[in-house]
């Protein structure tokens, strides 16, 4: 039980007010069953979903879409409300990332960063078993249970 909380646990870190990142739950419903669209970091190769800066100009969910379309290469119907946020640490700064579920509806063949990142489709299982992040884990499992209701 010690092992599994310090596996979770991480130290504290006070981080700059207001500095927020938008990410993008890109998902699809495919023969009544729930899929999400992962991508690699391409610092780490780590499973994650699409995310990065607010563009200027932009709201932050507009911002998470544009981000699905460069990580993803994937268009969608953004929602205006994210279905959770979590912590992640950006260049030795901690960020405040708050995602927006994207339904998907077009999948490019090809994207701007196709050369620097793998995409794939997973069931919450699997979603599960990549994510390393459990923050991202209870954000898609929260958001998986809001749509089988």
């Amino acid at each position: 039980m010690l092992l599994e909380f310090l596996r979770h646990w991480s130290p504290r870190v006070d981080h700059i007010p207001g500095t927020r990142q938008s990410g993008a739950l890109p998902y699809s419903v495919i023969e009544n069953r729930v899929v999400f669209l992962l991508v690699t970091s391409r610092r780490t190769g780590r499973w994650i979903f699409p995310k990065g800066s607010i563009s200027t100009g932009m709201t932050a969910w507009d911002s998470a879409a544009k981000e699905a379309l460069e990580e993803a290469g994937v268009t969608g119907q953004i929602a205006k409300e994210p279905a959770g946020s979590y912590q992640n640490s950006d260049k030795g700064m901690v960020v405040d990332v708050d995602l927006y579920p994207l339904r998907v509806d077009a999948q490019h063949e090809t994207w701007d960063e196709m050369d620097q990142r793998l995409r794939h489709w997973a069931l919450l299982a699997e979603t599960r078993r990549l994510l390393d992040d459990r923050s991202l884990v209870r954000i898609a499992e929260s958001f998986h249970k809001q749509l089988a209701t």
